[in-house]
């Protein structure tokens, strides 16, 4: 059936008659190699066939080959996960599910955008059985590529050694069948990807130590969620070529006293912090307040092994134990530290403030500094409680009392600008000496802390404002409002407690007034959980919106470019836009580059802070299998349908108690007051109860707890639903009742 042209050599390509009436001959279905041999097409022809193939497939003339049918009788869910496992010899996908095994599916890609699925790529699809019994997918969104790695604990089975993942959402364990390693350890390992149906397979390549080992919990951590753990050689070459600073072309600060105030365990020190009353007549009962940053500008120019790997990085990472820095230590504990007695390179904002805590003024300097003295919060509160040590004594009358005056001015501003504050404890892991951790107990909040804090977004606000004036594009910290959807459940919630609030506040000091109202209440936790998962996640992005949170209009982050790469950025933009020396921004940052680089900075702080929740929660839980045999006061954080999550008061210990646990009755999740509620006795269990609780099992390689529930004192919701009970039976029959009555 081949067919010549008139010159000779040339081939002709077949009409669509003829290709349809071959199809046809064929019961409907042919693949373009069967077409092409028919019509004797070869060579780069064969390209051109192809293109006309894939238009009558797609005009819908033709249907699509596939190798295998699928297995009959089986159902077929109308979404599922697809991977592609084959290229055919039309360049067609065929791929593989565990929604139909045996089963070949025809990949439709011709409306997915970007670059084409390969082999192994996962795609959503919407899946359809056609006329003729095959199974095609039509692409919703390609997936996130398979890890190529996987820590986890090893674990022995029936037929060998598996390996059990430690991410709380990888369920699938392991054959392990490469690389040495004992039953209980942490491990590294490289995936072997066969088959999309086979069973997974596991090559170990480094190894932590033993699960109970606290040596072993945070390289595992960083290991999980793919930190870098080691700097190159070039990067640690480039620090170590780094010097002190001279004076040259600098600000002369050596004579200002300067002083840093951080946690006792602060690996470095990247902002000073000076105040005095304003001396300027027209700013009666303002101050003056310095805030000296590291100069980490002066190390890290643009396009540096530095710069790469710290951008890279996006940030540092603080563990229980130990820190990833964002910086060789060579900088980040050394050169670019504010340490004491030691001149080192800034860049300060010094700023006049009234005495309604508005910055009427601001300079920008590039100096050198020398910090009188290396503080800690606790040492400075102790001070301001009437308790100083020699160093605080000495500091207190020219140094710590205006700082202490300047923070009262900026703080009733904040009050009165109406911010949202949520006071959640947070936790403080403390080890004894063969490094296992002794105790784990809440950081008080105290009032020092806070002063840093407003000193700190008085100067981000005042770098932002400058910056946004001199129409510099930078990369501004952001944070949206929050999600009406849930902002209405919220509101829902609140009102069925009868908890004061109104449906229209939504302004963030509405939130901080509320959750004041509430101060020791058993359910001001709940709430505050509450509020904090309706608001929306804060990020880095070139286009100013607001903090919402704080309640500003213009705001970026400026005070820590030891340990986040955006503020080093907005550190070059000060210095390009105000001609203070070397190592600004070569030219106006592009809005495109900026956005790109907003949303990776945004995605490493996510990254880091889940991996340091995951590691305070495995430290935790080896700190409480050592105490598995006490009970433990907490209370209810959380209902489900399946289970109760609490919260212990001493640890801050997360743990699950499984609704199978908690008597012979059988719980319904009441949805409208957050409890569970037995069916026949009307026991409900709800957030906010104080509860008792026994140590039932621990897995230290996810961090996870189970408990089992001693005693019990209800809460305002529970006893709201009991009442709901009471009145109307359990929630599910109360429903279906109402909905009877609606028909």
């Amino acid at each position: 059936m081949a067919r010549r042209g008139r010159a000779a050599g040339t081939v002709e390509l077949p009409t669509v008659e003829e290709i349809l009436s071959f199809v046809d001959a064929r019961g409907g279905h042919a693949t373009t190699r069967e077409i092409a041999r028919a019509f004797g097409i070869s060579g780069a022809a064969r390209v051109a066939l192809r293109r006309r193939l894939n238009a009558l497939r797609k005009a819908g003339h033709l249907g699509r080959p596939s190798r295998r049918r699928p297995r009959a009788g089986r159902g077929l869910p109308p979404v599922a996960v697809v991977e592609v496992a084959d290229i055919d010899e039309d360049g067609e996908l065929v791929g593989e599910t565990a929604a139909a095994p045996g089963a070949a599916i025809r990949i439709l890609v011709e409306f997915l955008e970007g670059p084409a699925p390969g082999v192994g790529d996962r795609l959503l699809a919407r899946l359809e059985r056609t006329e003729d019994g095959f199974i095609e997918a039509h692409p919703i969104r390609l997936l996130p590529k398979r890890a190529k790695e996987v820590v986890g604990v090893v674990e022995r089975a029936p037929f060998g050694l598996v390996l059990r993942p430690t991410g709380r959402r990888e369920d699938r364990e392991h054959r392990i069948t490469g690389g040495e390693a004992a039953p209980g350890e942490l491990v590294r390992a490289r995936l072997v990807h066969g088959r999309p149906l086979a069973v997974p397979e596991a090559r170990i390549v480094e190894r932590f130590g033993r699960i109970d080992d606290p040596r072993a919990i945070t390289p595992a951590v960083a290991a999980q969620h793919g930190l870098p753990r080691v700097f190159p050689a070039a990067v640690l070459e480039r620090a170590a070529q780094a010097r002190p600073v001279s004076r040259r072309g600098r600000t002369d600060l050596t004579d200002l006293p300067l002083v840093t105030i951080d946690g006792a365990d602060a690996r470095d020190f990247d902002d000073a912090v000076w105040a005095a009353p304003d001396e300027d007549p027209a700013n009666r009962g303002g101050y003056r307040l310095v805030v000296a940053i590291a100069d980490v500008a002066h190390y890290v120019r643009p396009g540096d092994a530095l710069d790469v790997e710290a951008r890279e990085r996006g940030n540092s990472v603080y563990f229980p134990d130990r820190a990833i820095p964002m910086l060789p230590e060579a900088l980040s504990n050394e050169l670019c530290s504010l340490k004491p007695d030691e001149e080192r390179a800034c860049l300060v904002a010094d700023m006049r403030i009234d005495r309604r805590g508005r910055i009427r003024e601001t300079r920008f300097l590039r100096g050198v500094m020398r910090s009188r003295a290396r503080l800690t919060y606790e040492q400075v509160q102790a001070a301001r409680d009437g308790d100083p040590d020699p160093m605080t004594e000495r500091l207190w009358e020219p140094v710590l009392e205006p700082l202490f005056a300047v923070y009262g001015i900026l703080r009733r501003a904040r009050e009165r600008r109406g911010s949202l504050d949520i006071e959640l404890p947070e936790r403080k892991v403390v080890f004894d000496d063969e490094g296992f951790p002794a105790d784990v107990r809440p950081r008080p909040p105290l009032e020092s802390h806070r002063l840093i804090e407003e000193c700190m977004i008085a100067a981000n606000v005042a770098v932002a404002t400058a910056l946004s004036e001199a129409k510099a594009p930078i990369l501004y910290r952001v944070h949206d409002r929050p999600d009406p959807v849930k902002l209405e459940a919220l509101a829902e919630y609140l009102e069925r407690l009868g908890i004061p609030w109104s449906r229209t506040a939504k302004k963030p000091g509405d939130f901080t007034r509320m959750l004041e109202g509430l101060r020791g209440d058993p359910l001001y936790e709940a709430v505050a959980g509450f509020v904090l998962r309706a608001q929306a996640q804060a990020v880095y992005q070139p286009q100013n919106i607001g903090h919402f949170g704080l309640n500003l209009r213009c705001y970026t982050h400026f005070t820590s470019p030891i340990r986040r790469y955006s503020d080093l950025t907005v550190h070059r933009a000060l210095i390009r836009v105000f001609g203070l020396g070397a190592g600004g921004e070569r030219k106006p940052a592009e809005m495109a580059e900026l956005e790109e680089l907003g949303r990776r900075l945004s995605a490493a702080e996510r990254r880091a802070m889940e991996a340091e929740r995951d590691a305070l929660q495995r430290f935790v839980a080896l700190y409480m299998q050592r105490h598995a045999d006490a009970r433990f006061a907490g209370r209810i954080t959380g209902v489900q349908y399946f289970g109760l999550f609490v919260t212990l008061e001493a640890s801050g210990a997360d743990g699950l108690v499984p609704v199978s646990t908690l008597g012979d009755d059988i719980y319904v999740y009441d949805e409208r007051h957050h409890a569970l509620v037995g069916r026949r006795t009307g026991e409900s269990f709800g957030l906010g109860d104080r509860v008792e609780v026994s140590l039932v099992e621990i897995d230290l390689a996810r961090g996870m707890m189970q408990f089992r529930i001693e005693a019990h004192e209800p809460a305002r919701a529970t006893r709201l639903a009991r009442t709901a009970w009471q009145k109307s039976g359990p929630p599910r029959q109360a429903f279906r009742r109402r909905q009877a009555r609606r028909r």
